[in-house]
């Protein structure tokens, strides 16, 4: 299988593991997840994330290209996002509307929120596998897999609870893991053109997705009194993907 497929796969298999997560949902199990949860899911994501973006990015950017090259990476995947962020209508389940662009139906902008954030997880699979390292590659896409599967149960949740029906609630989680792919595809095409993009284009996902993090993710679950718990849950998907990062390299 040649890398540019390898790397496409991966992100469209880590992708999917969104709807693998509002399973629960679409068999009608929604009802009975709290708020509490939910948020404490968000967290848990947050640091599988947290964990994959220094471990299985920033250090191999910082190793192969030097800590020069690393932040400026960072630096312009931030960048990017906050100006996607300004540019595209989307709404958040706690913040609200955000963004310019023409007025779409709601379901339309929570799915652009969750979309923004996932277009970078879906860029770090592809860089990783870009690398030329399939070890690292399939390091990085599990950690966007199992980070995909509380954040999927979320997302549908949240959607059940703004009014949509549990079939519509699955689809629509699904859907946001989709663009994941996409931007997998653009990671290792760009690798593979001009390998010597690899160290800044693995800082760039990395960049990218500490925005999201904590931009999107983190201020999602503190709008409750229940903010502690998801600190909590933050710190043990940091640590479990820490310990399989570890075991896996």
């Amino acid at each position: 299988m040649s890398p540019i497929l390898l790397g496409t796969v991966a992100s469209l298999l880590a992708g999917l593991a969104t709807g693998v997560g509002a399973l629960p949902v679409l068999f009608g199990r929604g009802q009975k997840i709290s708020h509490r949860f939910r948020d404490e899911l968000l967290g848990m994501a947050a640091g599988i994330m947290l964990a994959a973006t220094a471990f299985s990015l920033l250090v191999p950017a910082i190793e192969t290209g030097g800590a020069w090259i690393a932040a400026l990476g960072v630096a312009i995947g931030g960048v990017l996002l906050d100006v996607f962020d300004k540019i595209i209508p989307h709404e958040h389940f706690e913040r609200g509307r955000e963004g310019l662009g023409p007025e779409l139906k709601q379901i339309w902008l929570f799915v652009l929120a969750i979309t923004l954030h996932n277009f970078p997880e879906g860029l770090a699979v592809g860089v990783s596998f870009g690398s030329g390292n399939i070890s690292d590659g399939i390091t990085i896409a599990l950690a966007i897999g199992l980070q995909n599967i509380p954040e999927g149960l979320a997302v549908a949740v949240s959607l059940l609870g703004v009014g949509y029906n549990h079939r519509q609630a699955f689809v629509y989680a699904l859907l946001t893991g989709l663009v994941e792919p996409i931007g997998g595809f653009l990671g290792i095409s760009l690798v593979t053109i001009m390998y010597s993009f690899l160290p800044l284009g693995m800082a760039l996902a990395a960049g990218a997705m500490l925005f999201v993090i904590s931009d999107e993710i983190i201020p999602e679950t503190h709008h409750s009194p229940h903010a502690r718990s998801s600190t909590y849950a933050l710190l043990l998907g940091f640590i479990v993907m820490m310990i399989l990062d570890t075991v896996l390299g």
